[in-house]
């Protein structure tokens, strides 16, 4: 099995898992003289089991994480850690120069001469760029990513 295949599985089963827990809430009680809808104790052993083998295919998903290399970058694990943090600061980034631009209140928030004119204290246009670089960075790193997912073998 391919390291995609196993991520794709692991997704389902997390919404699996969810799917079992709002069932269970449901049926977890019932009125007197009714049958409820569901029996909850069966669906708390098909939970468990659920449970079970997602156990078993996250930790072989972080085995091969681990070991699989990736470009220059070193491991999947490195990869997908350099991700999350390009990913965190490109929203920074992003926000910031939102903020410094008016944030949605347009270039004209004065309305009369006498009221006080908002200034960016941060440079809009070479924030843009440099968030524009980050993203560009981080669609490669998926890339990236995404080939080492499909080629890499799930370890055991």
């Amino acid at each position: 099995m391919k390291l995609g295949e196993a991520l794709a599985d692991r997704a389902d089963a997390v919404r699996r898992v969810e799917q079992l827990r709002t069932r269970i809430t449901g049926s977890a009680r019932y009125q007197e003289g009714e049958l409820p809808s569901e029996d909850a104790g069966a669906l708390l052993i098909e939970l468990d089991e659920v449970l079970d083998g997602l156990e078993t295919l996250i930790r072989r998903i972080n085995r091969t994480n681990a070991t699989v290399p990736v470009g220059g970058l070193g491991t999947l694990t490195d990869a997908l850690a350099r991700r999350d943090v390009l990913r965190l600061r490109h929203a920074a980034i992003t926000s910031s120069a939102d903020a410094a631009a008016g944030g949605g209140r347009g270039q004209y928030a004065r309305q009369l001469r006498s009221e006080l004119k908002m200034l960016a204290a941060l440079p809009v246009a070479e924030l843009r760029g440099r968030a524009d670089q980050l993203a560009r960075e981080l669609r490669e790193l998926e890339v990236q990513i995404q080939r080492t997912n499909w080629e890499a073998d799930l370890l055991d």
